[in-house]
């Protein structure tokens, strides 16, 4: 048959475009109402629904009214984390941290599973990641998990409904923890499909629909809860300080047109609803305006929700603190707020370093204070701080969130030069100063830029500074400190007992040579603390590094602190040139200082860097700029507050100590 009486039919009525090719403005509409909208109706579209398990999110939302009292619940905190840059090395430390040491049940490591697997490891993982755009991370807190032996079967039983849900397979690993009261699971979940393409979880599936498919999970593991439960529990949330099912059931209600009555028909829920509404009153939280109709306080749900937080923060403390055996009254637990007016420095002890948001790696410290108190304090990223053993004393300062004088003089310098900023014109501006000291100025732009894109640099160096350059550096800051919120300076790592008898420098010696002892209450730390002086007090005479004078005042030598810092250098020194063979030069001032960076020792006189020649080594004080360069050739001039380094054989970067 020739090719002009080839034909194919298409079936359907005249006229018709056929079965198969809908009209494309029809292909809109639909796409439309599967995300949400309506034909005609004024548009509320967010694109919660866009991404796999958008309706399903939806539907699990909005089940039966009384599902969510019916079925156990579960909490779910999802983040969604690019890999880009140095994202890897992130996946790979956050990995590190669910496998951490006193997680298991038995106080042991955690270790990673998989959907077919009861040990995996982390490398594994990462490879099949590479080059994944994003990665998806879940803690999943069944609210009954301590009624699971093992956490494992309830994972895999979720995921595989999640991967039901998305419709596709998940490519996922998961540690569980059992170190809190509330045993929950670490899951992380490659960001892509079946097919390779990049995996788009809708807004809505995260933020509703896992929580409920968990929810739904747990109740058929272990059963729905029965009426009594519920029942317990409502009674419960009458008088809780917290933000309840009963007050979302209150802020729902139209006060100016329903009473209790008309808005519920039970008689028991309308009890509940009448008991919960007294107790708000008390707390100044609600007010009835006429008999049955009610007024809510404005900020009820803010005030509730952190009222909740509060309630958990102290319990948290009463755990930590009972759990070392230190007596505090509950009167004296505290939350420290940086960004209160008039927020003061504190000084004392760590009782315990805890995670406050284990998902975004949110640290927090609870501090036995010299005033006597415990105190909670938020310290950020754990990225952002360094290491905080219990036990070691610490100062803790609010951040500043105010421009720095750098920055004002940057400003200072652009307003006279039409906005414009570079090391030439700074050095017309101030004929004293350094180019050194000017180029710190640029590197300080330089972070703002990275950060915000507040400023710009052309192409031949020069910085556009705007009018509100001020305005805009404050906000940078604000950024930074929530970030990290305070500065925690760590005054010594060794405890009090320690000190008492250590040959170094100590925070106790310190407090003694200044004469100005930070306040202290004569109760917890602050009692231990006037306790130790006198008795590091008593060693220092016995030492022959103090003496007691008439009327029992104490007198110390005038170089007391540097005879005790030399004494320990040269005892550690010693054990160091027995091991290596290598012989010990001090660092004095007008010395020249070359070698390797090696190690950093931790002493009672602080910290301190170890620089190593082949035949001789050296102790020098520590900065935090060596860490970057151990193990390179640094040379450097010891001056009387501190070292100039130069990194490498050759003149490279200098570093001002």
């Amino acid at each position: 048959m020739s090719d002009e009486f080839d034909f194919q039919p298409k079936l359907g009525k005249i006229r018709s475009r056929g079965l198969g090719t809908p009209r494309f403005s029809n292909q809109v509409l639909a796409a439309v109402n599967r995300a949400g909208g309506r034909r005609g109706a004024k548009s509320k579209f967010t694109g919660s629904r866009i991404g796999r398990g958008g309706v399903m999110g939806a539907w699990l939302a909005h089940r039966d009214k009384y599902a969510s009292l019916r079925h156990r619940r579960a909490i779910v905190k999802s983040r969604i984390v690019k890999l880009a840059g140095k994202g890897m090395n992130n996946a790979a430390a956050h990995l590190r941290y669910i496998q951490r040491e006193g997680v298991s049940r038995d106080g042991e490591k955690g270790h990673l599973y998989s959907a077919d697997l009861d040990r995996t490891d982390s490398k594994t993982f990462l490879d099949r990641a590479e080059g994944d755009r994003h990665q998806f991370r879940f803690i999943v807190s069944p609210e009954d998990g301590i009624e699971y032996h093992d956490l494992k079967g309830f994972t895999r039983r979720f995921m595989s409904q999640m991967e039901k849900d998305l419709g596709t397979s998940l490519d996922w690993v998961a540690a569980d923890h059992y170190n809190t009261g509330h045993p929950h699971v670490h899951i992380i979940v490659r960001g892509k499909d079946a097919l390779g393409e990049d995996l788009i979880i809708a807004r809505d599936y995260m933020t509703k629909g896992m929580r409920e498919r968990a929810a739904l999970q747990v109740s058929l593991d272990l059963g729905p809860r029965t009426d009594l439960e519920i029942d317990t529990q409502l009674r419960a949330e009458m008088t809780a300080e917290r933000l309840t099912s009963l007050d979302r059931q209150l802020l729902k209600m139209d006060e100016d047109e329903k009473t209790i009555a008309q808005f519920v028909q039970d008689p028991g829920q309308q009890t509940l609803l009448m008991g919960r509404l007294k107790h708000l009153e008390r707390m100044g939280l609600a007010k009835e305006r006429r008999p049955g109709q009610w007024h809510l306080d404005d900020g009820l749900e803010d005030t509730l929700r952190r009222m909740g937080e509060k309630g958990d923060i102290i319990k948290t403390m009463h755990r930590e603190m009972t759990e070392r055996d230190i007596v505090h009254s509950s009167r004296d637990y505290a939350i420290y707020d940086p960004t209160a007016s008039g927020a003061k420095p504190i000084t004392g002890r760590v009782i315990a370093r805890g995670l406050s948001d284990e998902l975004n790696d949110r640290h927090y410290l609870i501090v036995d204070t010299l005033d006597g108190q415990a105190l909670y304090v938020e310290i950020g990223l754990g990225e952002k701080t360094g290491p905080t053993p219990e036990g070691s004393i610490v100062h803790i300062t609010p951040k500043s969130v105010e421009p720095r004088q750098v920055d004002r003089t940057v400003a200072e310098v652009a307003a006279v030069n039409g906005g414009r900023y570079n090391v030439d014109l700074h050095l017309k501006h101030d004929p004293r100063a350094s180019e050194n000291f000017a180029e710190t100025h640029v590197r300080r732009l330089e972070a703002i830029r990275r950060a915000t894109n507040g400023v710009r640099m052309e192409l031949d160096g020069t910085w556009i500074i705007a009018p509100d350059h001020l305005e805009k550096v404050a906000s940078y800051e604000r950024t930074l400190a929530k970030q990290a919120p305070v500065t925690v300076d760590r005054l010594s790592n060794l405890s009090l007992e320690q000190q008492i008898g250590a040959h170094g420098a100590t925070w106790l010696d310190r407090q003694l040579v200044s004469g100005n002892f930070e306040p202290t209450n004569d109760s917890g730390f602050g009692h231990e603390v006037q306790d130790a002086l006198r008795q590091r007090q008593q060693w220092l005479i016995e030492q022959g590094l103090a003496q007691r004078e008439q009327q029992g005042m104490v007198s110390y030598k005038d170089n007391m602190l540097a005879m005790l810092q030399q004494r320990e250098l040269k005892s550690i020194a010693e054990g160091i040139a027995k091991q290596t063979g290598r012989e010990y030069t001090a660092a004095f001032v007008g010395n020249h200082i070359e070698g390797t960076v090696g190690k950093m020792l931790e002493l009672a006189s602080g910290k301190f860097a170890l620089i190593e020649k082949s035949r001789e080594f050296s102790l020098v004080p520590w900065r935090d700029v060596l860490e970057k360069n151990i193990g390179r050739y640094v040379s450097g001039h010891v001056r009387g507050n501190g070292i100039d380094w130069e990194i490498g054989r050759h003149r490279g970067l200098e570093i001002g100590m």
